[in-house]
């Protein structure tokens, strides 16, 4: 058989022979199992689960950490991109009051809980904005989405929220009807 015959047989063995060894799959490969301990000449400590390295965050953790509470004073300019920003990403599930009536929830979408719960006019102003940063149950994080002053402005705005419609009543202008009160 001449050369230029056997030229096309051997590129088909050696393609054959290329393909099969690209085959094998990662889930395959030699790895150290959940407290597995390591070849003595891989780590001194035979400790195959290695400390974090210096320097470097964590998926998942803040690079910088947030304030405790407002890093803002309260203005009447803040309440209102609050009220925005809460209208345009919070209202559609928490609704209007933020009584977790929302257009999606008409819809047949879980129920987000009420600001008005005792639970949640007890909480301090920065679980708000962390329940806004990382998400919470069904509800995803809108870090991406809304940036952290703006984060801090509808956290202050369902504070408000929540003392319109729980305001003592020594605050009520006289001849507004009190919810829930039948006065």
């Amino acid at each position: 058989m001449s050369s230029w015959r056997l030229a096309p047989i051997l590129a088909l063995v050696v393609s054959a022979l290329t393909l099969t060894a690209c085959g094998q799959a990662m889930d395959n490969q030699p790895k150290y199992e959940t407290y597995e301990p390591a070849d003595p000449g891989l780590f001194a400590d035979r400790q195959s689960a290695r400390p974090r390295v210096p320097h470097t965050v964590a998926r998942g953790e803040r690079i910088k950490p947030r304030p405790d509470h407002l890093p803002y004073p309260v203005t009447r300019k803040l309440l209102e991109r609050g009220r925005d920003q809460f209208n345009a990403f919070c209202e559609p599930c928490h609704g209007r009051v933020g009584d977790g009536e929302g257009i999606v929830v008409q819809r047949g979408f879980p129920h987000p809980p009420s600001y008005h719960s005792q639970r949640l006019r007890a909480a301090p102003l920065v679980h708000f904005y962390d329940v806004i940063t990382d998400g919470y149950g069904v509800m995803y994080s809108y870090a991406d989405r809304v940036p952290p002053k703006d984060r801090w402005a509808i956290a202050a705005y369902i504070r408000a929220l929540q003392l319109s419609q729980h305001a003592p009543k020594k605050y009520v202008p006289d001849g507004v009807h009190l919810a829930g009160t039948g006065k």
